[in-house]
């Protein structure tokens, strides 16, 4: 390697024997990774870079060819094609000088381009304004890889989709372009390549979602990648793009699941690797092996997607064959990327309420979600936070499993997770714990406070993100219900949960925040020995009159539910209660009150 690459530096050389070199080069790449990595520590990518520099074209082509070769495989980081900042310019002038320059470019930057700040490189040396016109090539390779290059530059991108939206070629705007590629008529991979241009362009917002482009061509061409016929890769390109294309859209959603029999097409992805009768099939078996777990995430990803928002839609998704079974499965595959899917699929199905009470309980699904979210030390975050979401929606108090998955540890569990570092974790650990908490029995309740720490709780109340400090408050609330149960918390927490009602009065917070919190000391007040820790906190008093006479209607409410539970005239003590708040001047402030214009206040 050594000895070609020092001829092909060499400016004595011929230009015939540097292009040589440049082809052997080339030849050697395509042989194993170790290979590309032998060839890499040699550095080969600056050698070849400078080639480029001749003024052959013959001897550049090579020197693309091989660059193309090492820049696909796996083992080559992309970041070396970005090192020198007039790489990328000059590689945008040689796509003019042949149709052999513009396929091997194209292809560098469709395997070179990941993620956002490649793209953004990309975009600003021109790329789209360049690559364009390639789209009309006569050559069907350089058309393919320009159509991939767009693909990838639009992937989640806003500022590359609505930039293509107006470009033209030959007087035809692109997406115009895509939906001619996107005909029955065109290869497989040209079809596939233009829908995702497409989808990725109706994702940024480029596209409306009820154009007919996306509606009449780009899904059910996707739809159609899914179908039997299609090869296993095909299927899970076909059926990871549909579900991106429709996450969103409930009208997508509801057009896909009536669509070619989709719902019943997908359960065919669960069947691999069928069973082989034939020793000759063992090629094929070794195919299926390996995309088995990536047919089994595409379509749980998908199923996901259709069942986001539509009540219909998820029953028949879990009225498919062995539904259940297959995401119960799935929750317990060693496939990180199955196991994520499989719980976004159960998560798009826990929103569903006849689901909640019916297949769920049937199938026991807490037990490996449980699971799951337990060996938290070992799964991701990303799997966590799905898996908890759907945890939130199985404590609902209509659901069946509530009561199983109390027993197997739940509390502990969500209560480590409002320790998280992670946000989403956080809210959803708390979120939980309050669907917990409603209407919850009194013991249910104690082992939340006890699980939780009333420092925990302050910490709770004190986060800077106000999800969390609402979810918080509301699990107080939830806490704090039903008589009985007031007065034994407030007993045992009362000198803390009143602190806390005080700091979050007093803080800089939203309306919402506020109002939440003078539900709470309604409540409170609602106990028979806890309305005490109110009448004997001048402070607190001070608040509530404040409140009553806030400019918002909605605070002005919450503080009289407080005095109106302060009053009861039924209740004993209930004559001393009334002479304190009158003397403080309450009478008066309800006597302005009920001349107010806001009727509900008024009533009030």
């Amino acid at each position: 390697i050594s000895r070609l690459l020092y001829l092909l530096q060499q400016e004595t050389s011929s230009t015939e024997l540097r292009t040589e070199c440049a082809v052997v080069l080339g030849s050697l790449a395509m042989g194993t990774e170790n290979n590309v990595k032998s060839l890499l520590d040699c550095h080969i990518i600056p050698a070849l870079l400078q080639g480029l520099l001749s003024p052959d074209l013959k001897f550049i082509e090579a020197c693309l060819r091989c660059l193309r070769t090492i820049f696909i495989s796996p083992v080559t980081p992309e970041d070396l094609l970005y090192t020198d900042a007039t790489v990328i310019s000059h590689l945008m002038a040689l796509l003019s000088r042949s149709r052999y320059t513009q396929e091997y470019i194209c292809q560098i930057f469709s395997h070179c381009c990941k993620g956002p700040d490649h793209q953004t490189i990309l975009f600003n040396h021109g790329a789209v304004q360049n690559i364009a016109h390639l789209l009309v090539s006569t050559s069907y390779k350089v058309r393919m890889q320009a159509l991939k290059c767009f693909s990838v530059l639009a992937f989640e991108n806003p500022q590359v989709s609505m930039t293509l939206v107006n470009v033209s070629v030959d007087g035809e705007l692109l997406p115009q372009i895509f939906v001619k590629m996107l005909q029955r008529d065109k290869p497989i991979e040209m079809q596939l390549t233009s829908a995702k241009c497409l989808t990725s362009m109706c994702r940024a917002g480029a596209i409306r979602t009820d154009d007919s482009c996306i509606v009449l061509k780009t899904l059910p061409c996707l739809v159609r990648m899914c179908s039997k016929e299609r090869l296993l890769e095909e299927r899970v390109e076909g059926a990871e793009t549909l579900a991106y294309l429709i996450e969103t859209d409930v009208e997508l959603q509801r057009i896909a699941s009536i669509t070619d029999h989709l719902i019943v097409m997908l359960a065919d992805y669960f069947k691999y690797p069928s069973s082989v009768s034939a020793i000759t099939d063992i090629k094929r078996l070794d195919h299926d092996l390996k995309h088995a777990h990536e047919l089994r995430q595409a379509a749980f990803k998908l199923y996901a997607s259709l069942g986001a928002n539509d009540e219909d839609i998820r029953k028949k998704i879990i009225e498919t064959e062995n539904m259940m079974d297959r995401i119960v499965n799935g929750l317990s595959e060693s496939s990180i990327k199955v196991r994520l899917a499989a719980v976004r699929c159960l998560h798009s199905l826990s929103r569903s309420v006849q689901q909640l009470r019916t297949s769920f309980q049937d199938h026991a699904v807490w037990k490996p979600l449980m699971k799951a979210s337990k060996v938290l030390q070992n799964a991701p975050n990303e799997i966590l936070v799905v898996a908890s979401s759907t945890l939130c929606n199985l404590l609902l108090e209509f659901s069946p499993s509530k009561e199983p998955i109390l027993e197997s540890g739940a509390i502990e569990l969500l209560c480590s997770l409002t320790q998280s570092e992670n946000l989403a974790l956080r809210v959803n650990g708390i979120w939980a714990l309050m669907n917990m908490a409603f209407q919850a029995e009194q013991k249910i309740k104690s082992d939340i406070l006890r699980g939780l720490s009333t420092e925990q709780l302050f910490q709770l109340l004190s986060d800077s993100d106000v999800n969390v400090l609402m979810k918080t408050l509301g699990l107080l609330r939830n806490l704090l219900s039903t008589r009985p149960h007031i007065d034994h918390i407030m007993s045992t927490h009362g000198k803390q949960i009143m602190q806390a009602v005080t700091l979050i009065l007093e803080g800089e917070h939203n309306i919402e925040v506020k109002e939440q919190t003078l539900c709470i000391l309604a409540n409170i007040a609602d106990g028979t020995t806890a309305k005490e820790l109110i009448m004997t906190n001048d402070d607190i008093l001070q608040k509530i009159k404040y409140y009553m006479s806030h400019s918002n209607a909605k605070l002005q409410l919450a503080a009289m539910f407080c005095i109106s539970n302060l009053i009861w005239n039924e209740e004993e003590g209930s004559q001393e209660r009334q002479d304190k708040l009158r003397d403080m001047g309450i009478v008066d402030i309800l006597h302005k009150l009920s001349q107010s214009s806001d009727p509900n206040l008024c009533d009030k």
